[in-house]
C-alpha cells in the first residue's frame, strides 16, 4: 500500500521543490537556490505558510517590487549557466501582472524561473474577491491568463492533486535545455490551503543533471562537408556557449582550425576578450574587426544563438550570396533558421565532434591572419574613445573606460537597456566565462539592479559591477534597498544623461526631431533635477556624485573596500556615441512626412532594405 502524507497543496509544493537537488563539480546542491516572495492575501495564508516551515531548506527572500524579484531569480539562473534556478511567488491581481514583463524576458532568453502567482478562489463562492478581474463572457478567465503566452509551461492548480502532475512537468520544462524557460503554476487561493493525502515518494529527493545531446550523424556530416568547403568561415557564439560551459570546446575549434569567432551580446565572454581570434561583439553593436568577416564569410557556425536582428544587422550584415550557416543549437527552431544546415546538439558535444572531425583541415592561412589584423586594427580603435578625458560630459565609451581600468576584466558586468548595451558589447574586455551578463533579449528598462543582486546571490564571492542609465534607474531602483538588507554588494556606476538618451539618437538617426525623450525636450514646467546620490544614500547604500572620469577612478578604487552597495553617479552627454563599429538596423522611417530630415533618412532607409541579402 502507498505510504502518504496529508499536507497542503501549498505544503506539498514547498516540500517538493526543498527536495529538487543538482551536481555541480561532484557535489550535491539544491537546484532551488530559494524564493522571492510579496505576500498578499492570495498566498500569505497558503503559500507563506508552507514557505515558512520549510524555511532552512529552502529559504524566502522578501523584495519590494514583484517585477523586479523576478528579474532577480532570472538573472541567478542566467549566472549559474541554468543550472540552478529560484521561484517567485505573488498573491493575485497587480502582484502577479508586475511578473509578466520578467516572464517575458526569461521566455525570450530561455532562461529558467519558476512563477507562481496566487489566484482566485477555485470554488468561486466569494466572487468577486478582492483583486479579482471579472470577464464578462468567460467565468473561467483570471489576469494570471497573461502568463499564457510569455510560459514555456503555465498550469493553474484548481484540485490540490493537480500540482503532482504539474510540479514534474515543470520541472522537466525547467531542466530541458531545449524548452527552458518560465513555467507559471496559477495557485487558486483557496486550493493552496486544501489538504490532500500525498504520496511520500512525491518528496523523495531527485537529482536533475544536464542533458548533453549529441549530434545526429547525417547532420554532422553536412556540417563537416560544409566547413571544410569553406574559405572564409567565421563562428559566432551566442547564450547556449555559455549554458552549455562550452568555452574550452570553442577554443579548441578555433585554434585548431583557425576559425576566427565572434559574440552576441549573450554569447560575450564565451572566450576572454584577450583570445586572439575572438574579434569580439558581432552585428548592429559590433566590432569593425568582426563584422568585415561576417559581411564576406562564406560559411557561418552559429553556436547557440537565436540569431535575433541585433546579431544578424536585421539579416543585412551577411553579404556574401552564397553563404551556408550552420546552426548548431539544442532547439530544432533556431537550428533551421533562415534555411540553416540544422545541427541540433548540446554545444559542447556539437563542437567537440566537429573539432575531431575537422582534424588536420585549417581554414586557408590568408583569412585567418587577415581577421587577426583586423582585431588589432580594432583595438587601436577602440583604446582612443576609451581613454581618459577632463571633458565636463563625458561619452558612455569613457566612462566604460574607466570602469575597466579601475575594476578590470576579474568583475562580473551587468546591464541592459538603453546605449550601453550598445557600447559595452564592443568595448568591454570580458575575462572569465559568465563575466559578461547583458540583458539584451528583451531590452528590459529596470533589470540592471535587480538582476545585479541576483548575480551577487549566485557570485557572492566575487565583484558584480552595474552600469545602469538614469532612465532605467529610475523605472525600478528598489532592489537597492534588497541588496543592502541581505548584505550582498553591489557596485553600481549611475549614467545621467538627463533622459532617454539611446532613444533619443534613434530618434535622430530616423530624422525626428528631438520630441519626449530628453527631459528637456519633454513637457514640462520645472526641469527635473534628480539628487541619485541623495536617492541611493535613503536606501541605504553607499553613494557619491563624481565630476569627472579621474575622480570615478578614484571612486571606483574606493568602493572596492566597501562592505556594502556603492553607487556612483556620473553625467554624461546623452548625444555622443562611438562611431566606430556597429551596423545598420531595420527600424522603418515614415514614408510621408512634411518635414525634410524625415523624407532624406527614408530614403537612405529604401537604399539599405533594398541592399539586403537576407
Amino acid at each position: 500500500m502507498t505510504k502518504t502524507v496529508r499536507l497542503t497543496m501549498a505544503q506539498a509544493l514547498t516540500r517538493f521543490l526543498s527536495r529538487q537537488v543538482t551536481e555541480i563539480d561532484g557535489k550535491k546542491v539544491p537546484i532551488f537556490g530559494g524564493v522571492w516572495a510579496i505576500f498578499g492575501h492570495g498566498n500569505v495564508a497558503g503559500v507563506g505558510e508552507a514557505l515558512y516551515q520549510v524555511r532552512d531548506e529552502l529559504p524566502t527572500f522578501r523584495a519590494h517590487n514583484e517585477q523586479a524579484m523576478a528579474h532577480a531569480a532570472i538573472a541567478y539562473a542566467k549566472a549559474n549557466f541554468r543550472r540552478r534556478f529560484m521561484a517567485a511567488t505573488t498573491s493575485i491581481g497587480p502582484g502577479a501582472l508586475n511578473m509578466v514583463t520578467a516572464a517575458a524576458l526569461a521566455h525570450v532568453n530561455r532562461l529558467p524561473v519558476l512563477l507562481l502567482p496566487g489566484d482566485v478562489f477555485a470554488n468561486r463562492l466569494p466572487d468577486p474577491v478582492l483583486q479579482q478581474v471579472e470577464d464578462f463572457s468567460d467565468g473561467t478567465a483570471s489576469v494570471n491568463d497573461c502568463f499564457r503566452p510569455v510560459s514555456r509551461y503555465f498550469d493553474r492548480i484548481t484540485r490540490p492533486e493537480q500540482i503532482i502532475p504539474a510540479l514534474n512537468r515543470a520541472m522537466q520544462v525547467l531542466t530541458d535545455p531545449a524548452e527552458c524557460g518560465p513555467v507559471t503554476l496559477s495557485l487558486c487561493q483557496d486550493v493552496q490551503a486544501e489538504a490532500y493525502d500525498y504520496p511520500e515518494s512525491l518528496f523523495a529527493e531527485r537529482v536533475w543533471t544536464q542533458r548533453r545531446l549529441r549530434p545526429d550523424r547525417n547532420e554532422l556530416e553536412a556540417a563537416v562537408a560544409a566547413l571544410k568547403g569553406a574559405k572564409k568561415p567565421l563562428v559566432i557564439a551566442g547564450g547556449g556557449v555559455l549554458y552549455s560551459q562550452a568555452s574550452s570546446e570553442l577554443a579548441k575549434l578555433a585554434q585548431s582550425a583557425g576559425i576566427p569567432v565572434c559574440e552576441t551580446q549573450g554569447g560575450k565572454s564565451s572566450l576572454p576578450d584577450d583570445h586572439p581570434l575572438n574579434m569580439a561583439a558581432v552585428g548592429v553593436t559590433g566590432t569593425s574587426a568582426a563584422n568585415r568577416l561576417a559581411e564576406e564569410a562564406d560559411v557561418v557556425l552559429a553556436v547557440g544563438t537565436r540569431l535575433q536582428d541585433f546579431t544578424t544587422g536585421s539579416w543585412a550584415l551577411f553579404k556574401n550570396a552564397g553563404r551556408t550557416i550552420i546552426g548548431l543549437n539544442t532547439q530544432v527552431f533556431d537550428a533551421g533558421k533562415h534555411w540553416a544546415l540544422p545541427l541540433v546538439a548540446d554545444a559542447a558535444e556539437g563542437l567537440s565532434e566537429l573539432t575531431a572531425a575537422l582534424k588536420g583541415w585549417k581554414a586557408p592561412a590568408a583569412w585567418t591572419d587577415n581577421a587577426l589584423k583586423g582585431k588589432g586594427d580594432w583595438q587601436a580603435a577602440a583604446a582612443k574613445v576609451t581613454a581618459s578625458t577632463n571633458a565636463a560630459y563625458p561619452s558612455d565609451a569613457q566612462v566604460i573606460g574607466a570602469v575597466q581600468r579601475a575594476m578590470g576584466s576579474g568583475v562580473t558586468l551587468l546591464h541592459a537597456a538603453g546605449g550601453l548595451p550598445g557600447e559595452l558589447h564592443k568595448l568591454w574586455q570580458a575575462g572569465a566565462p559568465g563575466s559578461y551578463h547583458a540583458e539584451y533579449g528583451f531590452s528590459t528598462m529596470g533589470y540592471e539592479i535587480a538582476g545585479g543582486l541576483g548575480v551577487k546571490m549566485a557570485k557572492p564571492g566575487e565583484e558584480v559591477v552595474v552600469m545602469v542609465g538614469d532612465g532605467s534607474y529610475l523605472m525600478l531602483n528598489s532592489e537597492i534597498a534588497t541588496s543592502v538588507m541581505l548584505g550582498l554588494k553591489l557596485t553600481i556606476v549611475l549614467l545621467d544623461n538627463r533622459g532617454y538618451g539611446c532613444i533619443n539618437r534613434l530618434q535622430m538617426a530616423t530624422g525626428g526631431a528631438n520630441f519626449n525623450n530628453l527631459l528637456r525636450d519633454a513637457r514640462h514646467e520645472v526641469m527635473p533635477d534628480v539628487d541619485f546620490a541623495a536617492h541611493a544614500t535613503s536606501l541605504g547604500a553607499v553613494a557619491e556624485k563624481v565630476a569627472s572620469i579621474a575622480e570615478l577612478e578614484t571612486a571606483l578604487a574606493k568602493a572596492k573596500g566597501n562592505d556594502k552597495t556603492t553607487v556612483l553617479v556620473i553625467d554624461t552627454d546623452p548625444l555622443v556615441s562611438t562611431d566606430a563599429g556597429g551596423h545598420w538596423w531595420d527600424v522603418a522611417v515614415p514614408e510621408v512626412s512634411s518635414r525634410p530630415q524625415v523624407n532624406a533618412a527614408r530614403k537612405k532607409y529604401e537604399e539599405a532594405v533594398g541592399s539586403r541579402q537576407g
